[in-house]
């Protein structure tokens, strides 16, 4: 019985602080399906990533915060200024999640599992040999509470986005990628390091601030020997 009581507070705790969280109620009015978008909008304004014409592919993508955001990015000046939901689209979105969303108006979405070879054949096709601007990765696998464990999962999501970037990335583009404070995290920054020329951890103040979640950056890939 005591066990259930304190879920119950921490789902009370939980759900409080979500109501009242500044980020989830700009998403409400801006039309955001989660206060996620404000994080990447905080990347983008601080080191200018991202911009019409581009192509952009979002990992783990559900359930689309992200790729409204850059959708909006992506609306033509002369609609309206800019930040458009829908209607015409300067540029190409491709998202992967193995969760399904809700479609959004320009934006290629495959479901799937990014670490099955058959998906990521998938994102190869739509990708179709043109070189990306931009990746950006939310993902982050079903935690267990085993640290070990989790950072290894983790550790595996970051390097399958790096290899990928690699791959694909324009000389100059860039990869965004959430990662997690703790076992591991400096292991993943030397990744970065030996594969990009300039490497920047950013918590954006969406972020919240229980959380050890960070970004890792990576501009420019590093010519390989």
């Amino acid at each position: 019985m005591k066990i259930k009581t304190k879920s119950k507070k921490v789902n009370k705790a939980w759900l409080n602080d979500h109501l009242t969280d500044p980020y989830v109620k700009l998403a409400q009015k801006e039309g955001y399906r989660a206060r996620a978008a404000y994080k990447l909008k905080e990347i983008d304004e601080e080191l200018r990533l991202l911009r019409p014409g581009q192509l952009v592919v979002d990992l783990g993508a559900a359930p689309g915060a992200w790729s409204q955001y850059v959708r909006r990015k992506f609306a033509p000046r002369e609609a309206g200024g800019g930040g458009a939901a829908a209607g015409e689209l300067n540029g190409t979105i491709i998202a992967l999640d193995l969760l399904d969303f809700e479609p959004i108006e320009g934006v290629s979405f495959i479901q799937g599992d990014f670490r099955d070879d058959a998906v990521l054949g998938q994102l190869q096709e739509a990708v179709a040999g043109r070189p990306v601007d931009v990746v950006v990765s939310d993902m982050a696998p079903n935690l267990s509470g085993i640290e070990v464990s989790d950072a290894a999962r983790i550790s595996h999501l970051v390097e399958l986005a790096v290899e990928f970037a690699q791959n694909h990335l324009r000389p100059e583009g860039a990869l965004v990628c959430k990662v997690f404070h703790g076992s591991g995290y400096s292991q993943l920054v030397k990744l970065f390091k030996q594969t990009f020329r300039v490497v920047k951890p950013i918590k954006p103040k969406a972020s919240r601030d229980k959380s050890s979640e960070t970004f890792l950056v990576g501009v420019g890939l590093k010519r390989s020997d």
